[in-house]
């Protein structure tokens, strides 16, 4: 089962974000997100446990719970939408549309 954790605190690692699922049961992996730029947390991140059982009662428990000083947000992490294509074109920086004319 892969978990979606949001409002981390921003001193938060992986390593204690793995501690904190293992107390439900087998953790796989724990990472969190950080900005490519400034290597700083971006504030959520992903657990992966393998039995979903385990996953469940973590998210039960956890959710809405504090962690290092903040109230973290806990839920099944839904699948990645894929980007949608701008046609190579970047609007935000003043880049040409293909329909504008």
């Amino acid at each position: 089962m892969n978990i979606y954790v949001s409002n981390l605190s921003y001193s938060t690692d992986a390593d204690g974000l793995q501690q904190l699922f293992a107390e439900y049961g087998e953790v796989t992996s724990a990472n969190v997100i950080t900005d490519r730029e400034t290597g700083r947390s971006r504030g959520f991140g992903f657990v992966e446990m393998p039995n979903d059982e385990e996953g469940q009662k973590a998210i039960d428990e956890l959710n809405e719970t504090e962690f290092e000083g903040k109230t973290i947000n806990v839920n099944v992490a839904r699948p990645k939408s894929p980007r949608k294509s701008n046609g190579g074109f970047n609007r935000g920086n003043g880049g040409y549309s293909r329909n504008r004319y």
